[in-house]
């Protein structure tokens, strides 16, 4: 019985961790969490700091609307889980556009004479792209 209940508690806990717009790999120390607005992004790595996790976020499931917005949506998924780590600083390490599908439409006739049938119509095709970002969640210990 109990090895049902582990493999059950396992399978949601896989459903739950596939279903998150980020995610993390501890490599380091974590400390106690902080507020995400303390966190600070660097393109370069500051003089000293401590690595604590590699993060991934991406823009799914929001309705960040544009580059821009999308990109601001990973940035603050990236700062939540870095504080929720209790980690002070992102080492922003990529950025990337993710296809995920496309919306199409179209509008038209068509006849059908015998076995042959003829059609007019217009189609459209719109692609859909999200973010995604990765990172290294420091903990900075000088400024």
């Amino acid at each position: 019985m109990l090895t049902v209940l582990k493999a059950a508690a396992t399978a949601a806990l896989m459903l739950i961790v596939a279903a998150c717009a980020s995610s993390h790999v501890v490599v380091g120390n974590t400390r106690p969490p902080i507020s995400p607005d303390q966190v600070k992004v660097y393109l370069h790595p500051p003089a000293k700091y401590e690595e604590v996790a590699i993060l991934d976020a991406s823009s799914k499931n929001s309705f960040a609307v544009g580059s821009q917005g999308k990109m601001n949506k990973v940035i603050e998924r990236l700062k939540a889980e870095a504080a929720a780590l209790g980690a002070n600083g992102i080492l922003l390490q990529g950025t990337a556009d993710e296809y995920v599908g496309s919306v199409n439409t179209a509008s038209g006739s068509a006849t059908v004479v015998g076995n042959r049938a003829y059609g007019t119509g217009v189609g459209v095709s719109t692609p859909i792209m999200q973010k995604e970002g990765s990172g290294l969640a420091i903990y900075v210990t000088e400024p």
